[in-house]
């Protein structure tokens, strides 16, 4: 697949289904709820919608919205076209054998924490009948070792070293730091890593790829991070920097919405790409993930970001 197909302009069946849970619930806040996706997400995608249509399907009120006469118009094709869909999936998972068996999938930590659960939440509304297993690892390396040793049907990670398999691009995330509420440094649009120099930090676990990482960029930014707390969970990280224990580097995918205030990307932006890979060829089974995949909201790379292995 072209790796730019995050760019691709046009109406998808996801913005489809946006518009019709909208519609039947008549408001933006239930139809998040419903969906499981954050509000600003499905406003985005709605617009998204509305641009390409060339005018609003939707009337915003102050207590919900209400149809326009164009939505009006619109909704019963979304919902046929909803309707076609699905009776091709059924179609289709019947003839490639996508109605039950086992997905094994191998990914790293951070990962598994910020990427895969709204990814798993879609497969599963689409392949209940499939079951799915995880193995995390904490290092890139062990992930690429594993991989090739015989873990999993396909990986989702930091691109591997020497891969002769297949390599899907997918997106990319980004770096950044989470500081301590009340933090004056929460003042700045954007924080370099040197003016953190002289604070303990929220730390991982010597063995986690996460601790090279952070020890490789705060060296290149002059000094060697001081400790206050160590962890080997991806996902603790940024609650105890919220917390008041130090500033912790993180993918932005594992911060929660609580400690969202707190976030402040470095200086320059530090920016990582991920990608899905396999040892020998996409099944039906692990392309049909693959899709999935491509559907997650991928950050674009920012301009002149740093670029991070």
């Amino acid at each position: 697949m072209d790796p730019a197909r995050e760019d691709t302009v046009g109406v998808n069946l996801r913005q489809l289904e946006y518009f019709v849970v909208i519609a039947h619930e008549g408001s933006f806040t239930r139809a998040s709820e419903r969906l499981r996706i954050a509000q600003p997400s499905l406003s985005q995608q709605i617009r998204a919608l509305e641009a390409e249509l060339g005018g609003s399907l939707l009337e915003r009120l102050p207590r919900g919205v209400r149809l326009t006469m164009a939505g009006q118009n619109f909704l019963p094709e979304a919902q046929a076209a909803i309707s076609h869909a699905d009776r091709a999936r059924r179609s289709a998972r019947m003839a490639l054998g996508l109605e039950s068996g086992q997905l094994a999938i191998a990914t790293n930590t951070s990962a598994a924490a910020g990427i895969l659960p709204s990814v798993l939440t879609h497969w599963q509304a689409l392949h209940p009948s499939i079951e799915v297993s995880l193995s995390e690892y904490l290092h890139r390396r062990l992930l690429e070792e594993g991989v090739r040793g015989g873990d999993g049907d396909m990986a989702v990670g930091s691109p591997p070293d020497s891969w002769e398999g297949p390599i899907e691009p997918l997106g990319w995330e980004e770096f950044v730091l989470v500081l301590p509420d009340g933090d004056p440094l929460l003042r700045n649009r954007s924080i370099g890593l040197a003016e953190l120099a002289e604070r303990r930090w929220v730390h991982f676990a010597p063995s986690h790829g996460l601790a090279e990482l952070v020890d490789m960029l705060c060296g290149a930014a002059g000094f060697t991070p001081r400790v206050a707390v160590r962890t080997s969970q991806v996902v603790a990280a940024p609650l105890f920097a919220a917390a008041g224990l130090g500033p912790a580097l993180v993918p932005d995918n594992v911060v929660p919405d609580s400690a969202k205030e707190l976030v402040r990307p470095a200086r320059p932006r530090l920016v990582r790409p991920v990608v899905a890979f396999t040892r020998r060829e996409w099944s039906p089974v692990t392309h049909a993930f693959l899709e999935i995949l491509h559907d997650y909201p991928w950050r674009r790379k920012p301009p002149r970001a740093t670029m991070l292995s």
